[in-house]
Formats: structure tokens, sequence, C-alpha cells
């Protein structure tokens, strides 16, 4: 009898056991890749988002799985209903890697918007980034094109890149980028500008310029630095050519009583609108008119240019 309650008791530790190991293996992150098992991302039939797609591979040295994930990134499996991001126009020319960074390669094809729109390249910055940074060792990518970084279409360089630069919990992941600003505000005398640099993020269907000066209305983020724009100033158009920026206010923009120098909210656009490559010079005008003068004191019949020692010579 003894012996008997002795086989139960260790039947229901051993079923108790199992149970709970089954219990501690459900509590793992589903959505947890196991090792060997990679996503690569490619672009739905339509071209308007991401498409990723498993991939199991038993390769573990890390240039191997470079070489392996690209390939597979340049290749949509038959059944698969999913376009390569790439165009096929451009062609990939190697890679290297420094310490944490995989650096990749493209032809000058790369840079065309005949080959490649802005809303596809966008997406295969974002499949690049998503597919690569999964390689255990690589946190960041950056691209080149012709040996050269790639640039945005305002001309800065892009930069490194990881997975997390591209947003995943909206309706239209593939809209977004992120964009680092250095905008210019007052400091705490309202006679001197201080820089304040931001990381925005943004469709990629608004202008660098517009999301400049709208974040200067925003106002600072940054303790010590005080806005040079009133919060309800109201922007009605931003245009750029020949290197120009035209910004044109409404009325609201004249209502700026806030204590800063007249100067300061004047260069506090210029100088942060001259950080984009492609803007030399900056026309302010007020309902479409330039023939306005700002606090009776400066005109906005000119082009206004760079300024960093602002606040120097006006003391």
């Amino acid at each position: 009898m003894g012996r008997k309650m002795w086989l139960w008791l260790l039947f229901l530790m051993t079923i108790t056991g199992l149970a709970g190991c089954g219990g501690k293996k459900q509590e793992k992150t589903p959505e947890e890749p196991q090792e060997g098992t990679y996503k690569i991302y490619y672009l739905n039939s339509s071209m308007t988002r991401l498409a990723p797609q498993e991939y199991e591979t038993d390769t573990r040295d890390q240039e191997a799985l470079v070489v392996e994930l690209m390939d597979q990134f340049l290749n949509v499996p038959n059944d698969v209903d999913s376009q390569v991001a790439l165009s096929d126009k451009v062609g990939y020319l190697g890679y290297r890697q420094e310490e944490r960074v995989l650096f990749l390669y493209f032809d000058g094809g790369y840079g065309s918007k005949i080959n490649m729109n802005a809303t596809r390249e966008i997406l295969c910055r974002a499949a690049l980034a998503k597919t690569m940074t999964q390689i255990d060792g690589i946190d960041y990518i950056s691209i080149y094109v012709a040996d050269q970084p790639l640039l945005d279409s305002y001309g800065n360089p892009v930069g490194v890149m990881t997975d997390s630069d591209f947003i995943e919990g909206i309706s239209d992941i593939n809209s977004y980028e992120k964009s680092q600003l250095r905008l210019f505000f007052a400091d705490e005398t309202g006679g001197r500008l201080v820089e304040e640099s931001r990381e925005v993020v943004h469709s990629i269907n608004t202008s660098l310029e517009r999301l400049i000066v709208e974040e200067l209305i925003k106002g600072p983020g940054t303790q010590g630095h005080y806005p040079t724009l009133p919060g309800d100033t109201k922007l009605l158009n931003v245009s750029l050519n020949e290197n120009i920026c035209y910004i044109n206010f409404d009325s609201t923009f004249l209502n700026n009583t806030l204590e800063v120098k007249e100067y300061i909210p004047i260069y506090s656009i210029v100088n942060s609108l001259s950080e984009i490559s492609t803007v030399s010079k900056v026309q302010i005008t007020v309902n479409g008119s330039q023939e306005v003068m700002f606090r009776d004191a400066i005109s906005l019949n000119t082009q206004f240019e760079r300024n960093l020692e602002i606040g120097e010579e006006q003391e």
C-alpha cells in the first residue's frame, strides 16, 4: 500500500513538473525569433509597405550571414507574393563592417529618382535596416552611393540607421522617417541665439523647411532656452526655389511680444533653415507681402542670410 502511494505521488510530481515546464515555455515572448530564424523584409505587391517573410538558416558565422541575408533580400522566393525593396536598376556593390555598423555600398543608380521614388527609397532603407540589424553584432547600417554617404532629398547625410528609426505602430509605417534638426532659440537674456538639437519623426510628405519652422513655433525643449516665435503663429506656406526659402506667415507673426530682441525671431528662423544644405537665403513675408516692418525695426523686404554671431555685434 505504501509502495503504491509512493508511485502515485511520483506520477503526480512528474505530470506537475511537465506542466510547469510547458508553462514556462509559453511565457516566452512569441515574437522572439528562435536562433537561426530571421525576417527578410520585402515590399508588398503594390510596393506601399513592408512585407516581412521568415527565413531559416543554419549559418552562424557573421560574415557569411551578412552575405546570405543580403542575397535573400535581393531575391524574392518564387512562392512569395512580394517585391524586392531595392530596384533592379540599382547595383549592390558589397559591404564592410566597422565595429557595430554595417556599411552597404550601391552604385549611382540608387540616387536616381527614376529608379526609386522617394517613398520606395525610404522603404528600402527601412527594409535594409530591419533585415540586417537582426544579425548579432550589427546594430546599425549606413548606406553609401557611388562611394559617397547617402543624402536625403534636402542634401543632408542620412547617417547611420537602425530598425527603430522606422516607426511600426501607426497605420502607415512607410510614410514616416526621423530627422535630426539643429534649431536656434533665444537665451535667457533674449539677445542671443542658442543651438538645440532635436530628433523629429515626421511624414515624408512634409518638407524639412516646413518642419523646421513648425518646430520653432512649438518652442524649445531644453531648459535655459526660450521661445522666439509665439505658439499661435500661423505658417501659411513654405517653398524653396534656387536655394532661397520663402516663408509666408499670416499677421500673427507680427504680434510677437516675446521678451527678445527684434532680430532674434528673424535669425532664429534664418539660422535654423540655413542648416539645410539647399538653403542659402530666406525670404519672410506676411500674407504674401514683403513690404512689412517687423517690430517697426526690421524690414522684411530683403533676403536674410545665416548669421551665427547674432547677438554679439548688436550688444
